[in-house]
């Protein structure tokens, strides 16, 4: 996405926030989410952690772009809300049916609605121009894998957390450091960072 003709400062930042699953009053992700999270941490042997959602802020010279990955899908205005690609949920043959789809979003002053509950508010992890606006034109390629599945064998299943690590680390940022917030996780990061590493090297 070429910044160049906009005019304005030469500004650039990449901006991660840490949202609790569930919030912004969607009781139904925060109770699947929760009963989720204790089955596997009695597999695992541990105490249940917070679970939470990334979500980018990109600025660049042409404008504040919100980018995330989104389930369901809404409704069929997807042009109103910067879609860029949908992906299946659990099952590509379901992907007909739009509750069985995923939506990646590339919004130019987009709003998430429960960006104001994230936690420790903005992580800037760049500020390097080159790398925002390679981030912003990755967006609509990201792989469209199956929500729910761990298709490349990388140990945790597809979902919206891997599609913000796989756009920073194809960007170039180092994402396989990134943290949640003490005391939390964000299930499907390490996937999204695999799926990235197999397409660098490849």
């Amino acid at each position: 996405m070429n910044a160049g003709g906009f005019g304005g400062p030469d500004v650039a930042r990449i901006d991660l926030y840490w949202i609790p699953l569930g919030a912004g009053g969607n009781g139904y992700v925060r109770l699947n989410g929760r009963l989720y999270e204790v089955v596997k941490a009695r597999l695992e042997r541990r105490r249940p952690l917070d679970l939470y959602h990334a979500a980018l802020v990109v600025q660049v010279s042409a404008g504040r772009y919100t980018v995330e990955c989104g389930w369901p899908s809404p409704d069929a205005d997807t042009a109103s809300r910067g879609v860029v690609l949908e992906g299946p949920v659990f099952g590509r043959s379901l992907a007909r049916f739009r509750p069985f789809r995923y939506e990646v979003r590339r919004w130019r002053d987009g709003v998430i609605p429960d960006l104001a509950q994230a936690v420790g508010g903005p992580q800037t992890v760049a500020r390097d121009r080159a790398q925002a606006e390679r981030l912003l034109d990755l967006v609509p390629r990201v792989p469209a894998l199956i929500w729910g599945r761990d298709e490349h064998g990388a140990g945790e299943m597809w979902n919206s957390n891997s599609v913000i690590s796989w756009l920073l680390v194809s960007a170039g940022h180092p994402a396989g450091d990134v943290r949640p917030p003490g005391g939390g996780r964000a299930p499907g990061w390490q996937a999204g960072v695999a799926v990235a590493g197999e397409g660098r090297r490849g």
